[in-house]
């Protein structure tokens, strides 16, 4: 049984979903480049970065411990959207996504004693086509800065989606689906939690 749960993510939506799963987790996000490399598909980049972020923390914890990390990107057409880093390459990557599909990968990647698993879940979205006024007042909430893709699918982002095609939780940033599979790999099982053995809705307790 894992001694402790680590969160390896600064993310606050990350931090919600596992909460609402009533997990008891630490936080403890690692430092690593996440530079896209040349030529990195997008999916390739972020189960990359969801990986060496597990990694980086598993090193300086106990083995026993369970740690969970992820990465979150957006892409379109093979483009890699990140995080903008200031709110004028925000505006120029929701211009870009206006009244177009686009995908959202998220990776997950879990550690655990010796054992290790990886996985990315896909969602496409539609974004509204974009109105300069509405393009306007959603840079200037400033809910952009931190956000792959610079809007926010659970947040007033909602406001610029059309349709979200999958599960809503890896458009947020951690598929909880998989994330049950992944549990499992390793050898831990969340009693309630998507993709676990064990379907029940009333317990979230450890059980290895």
């Amino acid at each position: 049984m894992p001694t402790e749960i680590v969160l390896a993510s600064r993310s606050p939506r990350r931090r919600e979903i596992l909460e609402k799963l009533n997990f008891k987790f630490l936080v403890d996000p690692p430092e690593i480049d996440e530079t896209p490399q040349l030529g990195e598909d997008p999916i390739t980049y972020v189960r990359r970065i969801a990986a060496a972020k597990a990694d980086a923390v598993a090193a300086r914890h106990d083995r026993a411990c369970l740690v969970i990390a992820a990465d979150t990107t957006v892409a379109l057409d093979g483009e890699i959207f990140g995080q903008p880093r200031d709110l004028n390459e925000a505006r120029r990557m929701i211009q870009k996504l206006s009244g177009k599909s686009h995908y959202v990968h998220t990776a997950v990647s879990v550690r655990h004693q010796n054992a290790g698993a990886d996985g990315c879940d896909t969602a496409e979205v539609v974004l509204r086509v974009l109105s300069p006024e509405l393009v306007d007042w959603y840079i200037g909430t400033g809910e952009s800065m931190g956000k792959a893709g610079a809007y926010a699918v659970q947040g007033l982002g909602a406001k610029l989606v059309a349709e979200v095609r999958g599960e809503r939780d890896t458009v947020v940033g951690l598929s909880v689906r998989l994330l049950g599979q992944q549990l499992s790999q390793v050898g831990v099982q969340i009693s309630g939690l998507a993709g676990s053995p064990d379907g029940s809705p009333e317990r979230f307790g450890l059980e290895k």
